[in-house]
């Protein structure tokens, strides 16, 4: 790509309020040695994209169990614009507690939901794709460092990210003058901005079967969940909390285990 793409500068305020939060004060950002990781019994991963002398680059840093691929943990390194430190910390947080398989699926859509204040508004301006595909990059290639390691068949996802984002006193605006219909079409936006895409690096889904009483939201889980018992635990409780948060606090979810592998 054109130096000139890499290095021009970009206004903050067309950064989302979460995405200027992360560059503000980066938890990820630091590296680990291989003293660190072999007091843990970890394997050192490092994935490089870009050039610091082109204007931008990122290291990437990942502790990962030789057991089962999992990252246990996460840091970054960058060089250039601060666009690539919020995304490089985006990453970690979505990756810490993934496996390098499910690491390697992330995609720049993903990132930019992660850090998006409104579900229509993108938290990274166009013009910084060219810096968001360096940290995509950077992880591709630590991935392809892991692929010795055996992804355990059991995997269970861990809860999604705790950071359910901004919470909407009292739920959702006019709540309880919206028909069946409407109600069921606010959760779906939810689902979809807020844990679907989580879901789908465990190749599994979620579908909104009823809403019964304005309360009871039935969904059935689809793909991997369906025999994942998280779903019936930290999977089922984050949607809960995502929706009673966003949508109305008197929200109940009741999944429908009828599909399920464990019912």
């Amino acid at each position: 790509m054109p130096l000139s793409t890499l290095v021009q500068s970009f206004p903050w305020y067309r950064y989302s309020k979460k995405l200027c939060a992360k560059i503000d004060n980066p938890r990820c950002a630091g590296f680990f040695t291989k003293e660190e990781s072999a007091a843990r019994g970890m394997r050192l991963v490092e994935g490089t994209e870009g050039f610091v002398e082109e204007g931008n680059a990122v290291r990437l840093y990942w502790l990962v169990d030789p057991t089962d691929g999992i990252i246990v943990d996460a840091k970054f390194q960058v060089f250039g614009q601060s666009v690539l430190i919020g995304a490089a910390e985006a990453a970690c947080e979505l990756i810490t507690g993934k496996n390098y398989d499910q690491a390697k699926r992330i995609t720049a859509d993903l990132l930019d939901k992660h850090l998006r204040e409104r579900s229509e508004e993108h938290a990274f301006p166009p013009e910084t794709f060219p810096h968001v595909n360096l940290v995509l990059g950077a992880i591709e290639i630590a991935a392809q460092e892991c692929l010795d390691i055996p992804v355990s068949a059991t995997y269970v996802a861990p809860p999604m990210p705790t950071d359910i984002g901004e919470v909407v006193e009292g739920g959702y605006p006019g709540w309880d003058l919206l028909d069946i219909e409407q109600k069921i079409s606010v959760i779906e936006q939810v689902l979809d901005q807020d844990v679907r895409p989580y879901i789908a690096l465990d190749a599994g889904g979620v579908e909104v079967l009823n809403l019964i009483q304005g309360t009871d939201v039935v969904i059935s889980y689809q793909g991997s969940c369906t025999s994942c018992y998280s779903s019936v635990g930290t999977t089922l409780s984050y949607i809960q909390q995502i929706l009673r948060n966003k949508v109305h606090p008197s929200l109940v979810v009741v999944p429908d285990l009828s599909n399920t592998q464990f019912h």
